[in-house]
């Protein structure tokens, strides 16, 4: 018999007055699974979690966390969660361990637990030489992983992140994803938000593209790329040129063809076969570089645009 989900969600809504940030979604999250809500700001991903978090009601739809209601058992729910909000909300006036020994105490954790259970996290997320430190003088990074490591605090069946490398500097965000990943490996529930393509791959078993308050597509990401994209692309620099015009030039080149403010994109099965055919055409691109589908391609052929900050 098959487990039961531990985030059940049918014809989820949220309303913010005449607005609708989510509009009539459907998620299952299994135990164990690490599940993206990948989109652009505005699609309405935030607004899910919040709602995952049982920190906002849904306006309409069924939603069941744990096998609880939020509307009923939203403090019970709550305790077993492990949340990381957007945006770092440490205490400026505790020291690192203190942030997390405090934290601790609001799940009814005795001292010494709270103790143990700091110096382990702290060694879990590379923060154990900092743990008598304040919080201020630390990196970005740094904070970002003090955050993780106290929504981990009260051991809970399920973390939440809300995109959690936003504002990180490349090394910081692989740390990151390094701990993340050390999570999902020990069968961890891990369900985030992000807008960063390479994110979802890294770190997802399967997600689902959210673009105006729905859900577009959903699946994991090599079958949201096999499904929506091409093997590979080809990627065509012009200098100068018009590119919408040389976009009618290159058609019948691969299965699509796009038309960027910066390059042209050719999706295709056999990118050299496609190169050679544009040299054929008598057309010079300035640079040609040939790599696999990503998401990011995905969302192009979804809705158009590009992932954006």
């Amino acid at each position: 018999m098959p487990e039961q989900p531990l985030i059940h969600a049918r014809g989820l809504v949220k309303r913010f007055g005449d607005f609708t940030a989510v509009d009539g979604i459907d998620i299952d999250v299994a135990p164990g699974e690490a599940f993206g809500f990948l989109g652009p700001n505005g699609a309405g991903k935030s607004s899910t979690m919040r709602m995952i978090s049982c920190v906002s009601l849904p306006t309409e739809g069924e939603l069941r966390i744990l096998g609880m209601d939020p509307a009923s058992d939203g403090a019970q729910i709550r305790g077993r969660l492990g949340v990381c909000p957007q945006l770092d909300n440490l205490d400026p006036d505790l020291s690192v361990r203190e942030n997390l020994t405090t934290y601790a105490r609001y799940f009814g954790i005795s001292r010494p637990d709270a103790r143990r259970r700091a110096d382990e996290l702290l060694e879990f997320v590379q923060l154990a030489d900092r743990a008598g430190s304040q919080v201020e003088p630390l990196s970005g990074g740094m904070k970002r992983r003090l955050t993780i490591a106290r929504a981990l605090v009260n051991d809970p069946e399920i973390i939440l992140l809300d995109e959690p490398t936003t504002g990180l500097d490349p090394q910081a965000r692989h740390l990151l994803w390094e701990r993340l990943f050390q999570l999902k490996r020990r069968g961890t529930t891990l369900v985030l938000t992000t807008h960063y393509m390479d994110e979802a791959e890294q770190l997802c078993d399967r997600l689902v593209v959210m673009d105006g308050g729905r859900i577009v597509a959903e699946g994991s990401p090599r079958s949201l790329i096999e499904t929506y994209s091409t093997p590979e692309v080809v990627e065509l620099r012009f200098g100068d040129e018009r590119l919408a015009d040389l976009a009618g030039k290159l058609a019948g080149i691969g299965q699509r063809v796009d038309p960027l403010p910066d390059r042209i994109l050719v999706y295709t099965t056999d990118g050299d076969a496609a190169t050679t055919e544009v040299h054929r055409r008598g057309l010079a691109p300035s640079s040609v570089l040939v790599r696999r589908s990503t998401l990011e391609d995905v969302f192009l052929h979804l809705t158009g645009r590009t992932l954006v900050d």
